[in-house]
């Protein structure tokens, strides 16, 4: 299913790479693209999360009024969830359909040439063959981005007739420009090789996409989880104050997210530094794509409150 997606991704990051004839360009497009589909899904998690906030309170008293008796606490939990006609599993399926979306997106911006270029596998098993054979890349997880970024040593190989092979032979007459110049995709964007692996690379520059990601990322996390405000929630602090007893007052869940918002940037971090700069832009520009729909979901959502 994962493929599925992917492939029809990959027609529309090709269609946009064909009218701007620039990789890193196309995946900003084909970003706002996707984040602009995905609005009415944004909407309604943003609905959903703050209906959450609201329950937490209420939640509280619930737990604490009926500690001793787990029967009598489910049935007023799920009295509380049909008063406020919210599922207790509500945002489920926008999560899945996120999930799904982050895996589609990179096998795409992993493998452009199958998803994107719709290239045959037997012709790209052949010039992974070659690069291998030659020695021209390391070997690396991602043999579609090393065929990209050795096209022109790839025909260096065929233009010369001066080369010491090793291992078995490769018939450096099997080369054809024309499936070359299929393959062909440029990865220049601001200075930037897009398809650099910045731990297999030595220059610098390759590790400024991968910070600015994880310094977005945690603005961004910041904002997916909101807190109470204080002007909001003073009632709510005082009865939570009530009820609260001395062993209470450490909350397994605020450590949780506290925990998390630590250890995701630098998962984050891991990941970028390993893989290829095309997929750390995607994540960037989804990133603050992110912020921006975050901050205009809750002004729309606050005015609609008002009204």
């Amino acid at each position: 299913m994962i493929a599925f997606f992917a492939n029809i991704f990959g027609y529309i990051l090709n269609f946009v790479y064909e009218i701007v004839k620039n990789y890193g360009l196309a995946i900003i497009i084909f970003s706002i693209l996707i984040k602009l589909l995905m609005i009415p899904i944004s909407i309604k998690q943003q609905k959903t999360m703050k209906k959450s906030v609201k329950l937490q309170s209420k939640m509280k008293e619930l737990q604490f009024k009926y500690k001793n008796n787990p029967e009598k606490l489910n049935q007023e939990t799920m009295e509380l969830y049909r008063q406020e006609n919210m599922s207790p599993f509500s945002g489920c399926l926008s999560a899945i359909i996120q999930i799904i979306l982050l895996f589609s997106v990179f096998y795409l911006v992993r493998s452009p040439l199958t998803y994107m270029k719709k290239i045959d596998k037997s012709v790209i098993d052949k010039y992974t063959g070659i690069i291998k054979e030659y020695k021209l890349s390391e070997n690396s997880q991602y043999p579609e981005i090393d065929i990209i970024r050795e096209i022109d040593n790839i025909k260096n190989l065929k233009n010369n007739n001066d080369i010491l092979q090793s291992g078995e032979e490769i018939d450096l007459t099997t080369i054809k420009d024309e499936e070359l110049e299929q393959m062909s995709i440029n990865m220049d964007f601001m200075g930037l090789n897009l398809a650099q692996v910045p731990t297999k690379s030595s220059d610098w520059k390759a590790y400024i996409i991968p910070i600015l990601y994880v310094l977005v990322s945690i603005i961004s996390m910041r904002l997916t989880n909101p807190t109470k405000t204080k002007n909001n929630n003073v009632e709510e602090n005082k009865d939570e104050k009530a009820l609260a007893k001395p062993e209470e007052e450490f909350d397994p869940l605020a450590q949780m997210n506290k925990n998390m918002n630590i250890m995701f940037p630098v998962m984050y971090l891991a990941v970028a530094l390993i893989a290829p700069l095309g997929l750390a832009l995607y994540w960037l520009i989804n990133s603050l794509l992110m912020i921006v729909e975050r901050l205009a979901l809750n002004k729309l959502l606050q005015d609609e409150e008002e009204k």
